[in-house]
């Protein structure tokens, strides 16, 4: 929900450090697992209970995703490098769950548990709408600078990186705030399953209808 909004911000900074990072060599998929290597750290840190430390990795690991992009936009953007970019993030965000459940498995490996629960509707829904929306070329216009379509709701990435912002600032309400954003989640997968499927069942009644017509 706030994607586009955050995404309008952070694009000067990004992009005058993509062009200074460029002359490096560096590309964006070398930065892509980079980001992602430093991520997993995330999961001793909590783990250890250090929750200030975790949240400086969580916020590193959500700048060099940004730059990633931003590197990739700089040259020529590769569908290697989109599939590289998605896979590493929906695992770098299961993990920070993963890390607040080790920390306090009694108290909260059940909302954890939920959590990626919900997790799993709004990845899949997200991800098997952007398969058919390649298939039936279907672009996406609030985010045209996406290597697949972005299918959009209320728990998009910045609203995942502010909970886990409030997670490690509050762990202690990591239940309640769990279990909240879970079920948001569950809301968003409801939506995009609905918006995706009439979405699809437009395209191909226009397909076929085009179809009829040169007969």
């Amino acid at each position: 929900m706030l994607d586009k909004w955050t995404l309008a911000w952070t694009k000067p900074a990004l992009q005058k450090v993509g062009e200074v990072t460029a002359k490096t060599g560096l590309t964006a998929n070398q930065i892509s697992i980079i980001g992602f290597l430093v991520g997993m750290m995330v999961v001793p840190a909590l783990w250890a209970d250090r929750f200030l430390l975790a949240l400086a990795i969580i916020l590193l690991n959500r700048i060099l995703d940004g730059l990633d992009g931003t590197l990739a936009r700089l040259r020529i953007p590769t569908d290697a490098g989109g599939f590289l970019d998605i896979t590493l993030d929906f695992i770098f965000y299961s993990a920070v769950v993963l890390g607040f459940a080790l920390s306090d498995p009694e108290r909260n490996a059940l909302p954890a548990a939920t959590l990626i629960f919900a997790f799993v509707g709004t990845g899949s829904s997200f991800l098997a709408f952007a398969v058919m929306a390649a298939k039936h070329d279907i672009n996406s216009i609030h985010y045209p600078q996406k290597s697949l379509y972005y299918l959009g709701g209320l728990t998009e990435g910045t609203e995942t990186i502010l909970l886990f912002v409030l997670f490690c600032l509050f762990p202690a309400y990591f239940p309640v705030l769990a279990y909240g954003f879970a079920a948001l989640c569950g809301l968003t997968t409801l939506l995009r399953i609905v918006a995706g499927y009439r979405t699809l069942v437009a395209r191909e009644e226009d397909t076929e209808s085009a179809g009829n017509s040169w007969n």
